[in-house]
């Protein structure tokens, strides 16, 4: 039988509410199984935070059980379609099937819930929602409701969304990691404004210009000896169709008629089969190294290998590259969206999607700014580290506390001083 993460004490588990008590937290994480390194941090962050005796007056636990296994298990003597297949079977039936019944065990162990992950809000169905806070990162879920004709989706898809929707519209507390986000769900009338709350994301502790030699070397090994003026470029993240690999190909094919040495590093899993053989068109295999999903400690060493990190999407919520970079001391070219201008301000340099030639302006003047002006090039590297310092998981968690004491002082008898 699945078990939390973190086993509750029995003491825990029974322990009646009081007002002397610390306020007891449930952060409802995605299926590790998932492998969503952005949703993993928000939960390892707040576990570390707020966890282990914290002195804010939170007692938090993470709450996530493991993904079952009723189709993939059989699919893998398949072919690699069959297999995928059952695993996205997996998934659902473990989100709408198997979550839920495990949470019901968990209602009375906790005062208040944080699902950290909106694509799981259908969870607070099963909670008290009350008591329940969702973070909405983006509405990229609720696209094939919000714009059918360009995310086609079948009924049933259209109706678990629709379950998780309306768990998302039933949270005490829905809370953005951007405006944009939060601006976005107003836009659309899903949250009432009153409802809503912003609380940006931090960078990882391990993100920093300082060297960590290990990691570093390690790194330098991977990825080989590279001459003076040669230069990485970084795209940190998924494949998904809104990260417009697409431009990211072009791009880097249009740099690199500029400036031969250059490399395209991408970290976070291989490209689909349509994006390498685009890969191949282009010319450009020989010059992309691609990694997998990276411990956090080695990818921080990854960011401040790169020259340039880059960053194509046509949708963010937030842009967490965007800070990882600037927190390791790596100038960036994104694109211009709002969420990603709050993250980045005036420390990184924005194109518009579809302008290729603009990217590649941009980023060649980048490179010669690294190869022939020092002095201007380290003061942009340390205007991007001041930028990204006003972002962290220690104001993160306390902003958080505040409104999970919001959330108590709503409930009759809540434990809000």
């Amino acid at each position: 039988m699945p078990q939390l993460l973190n086993n509750l004490p029995e003491t825990v588990m029974r322990r009646p509410q009081s007002s002397s008590s610390p306020l007891r937290l449930g952060i409802v994480c995605d299926f590790l199984e998932e492998n969503w390194p952005s949703m993993d941090l928000i939960g390892d962050m707040l576990v570390s935070h707020l966890g282990n005796g914290s002195p804010m007056g939170i007692e938090a636990e993470r709450i996530r059980p493991a993904m079952s296994r009723r189709f993939s298990t059989v699919a893998a003597v398949c072919d690699r379609r069959v297999e995928k297949a059952a695993l996205n079977a997996d998934r659902l039936f473990s989100r709408f099937w198997h979550y839920p019944r495990f949470l019901r065990r968990c209602r009375e162990s906790f005062d208040i819930f944080h699902v950290v992950d909106h694509s799981y809000a259908q969870l607070v169905l099963e909670l008290p929602p009350g008591q329940t806070l969702v973070t909405c990162h983006d509405l990229d879920t609720f696209r094939c409701l919000l714009e059918p004709d360009s995310e086609p989706r079948s009924v049933l898809f259209q109706a678990m969304v629709r379950r998780t929707l309306r768990g998302l519209r039933k949270a005490a507390l829905v809370v953005c990691p951007s405006f944009a986000t939060r601006d976005a769900l107003l836009t659309h009338t899903l949250v009432a404004e009153d409802r809503l709350r912003v609380v940006p994301n931090g960078a990882h502790p391990s993100c920093s210009p300082e060297a960590d030699p290990l990691a570093d070397a390690e790194v330098a090994r991977w990825l080989g000896e590279r001459s003076a003026g040669d230069a990485d470029l970084l795209h940190v993240g998924s494949t998904v169709p809104r990260k417009r690999i697409d431009v990211l190909l072009r791009v880097f094919a249009e740099v690199k008629q500029r400036f031969p040495g250059t490399r395209l590093i991408r970290a976070g899993g291989p490209f689909t089969a349509e994006q390498e053989s685009m890969a191949d068109d282009l010319r450009l295999r020989d010059s992309i190294v691609v990694l997998p999903q990276l411990d956090r400690r080695f990818l921080a060493a990854v960011y401040r290998r790169a020259a340039l990190v880059l960053l194509t999407s046509e949708r963010e919520g937030f842009g967490l590259p965007v800070l990882e970079a600037m927190a390791c001391a790596t100038p960036v070219v994104a694109s211009d969206l709002p969420s990603v201008r709050e993250v980045g301000g005036n420390s990184a340099v924005y194109c518009r999607i579809s302008r290729i030639p603009e990217w590649a302006d941009a980023i060649c003047g980048l490179l010669h700014e690294r190869r022939d002006d020092f002095s201007r090039w380290q003061t942009r590297r340390a205007e991007a580290v001041t930028r990204a310092a006003l972002f962290s998981w220690d104001k993160y968690a306390l902003e958080m506390v505040k409104l999970y004491r919001e959330v108590a002082g709503g409930i009759p008898g809540g434990l809000a001083s």
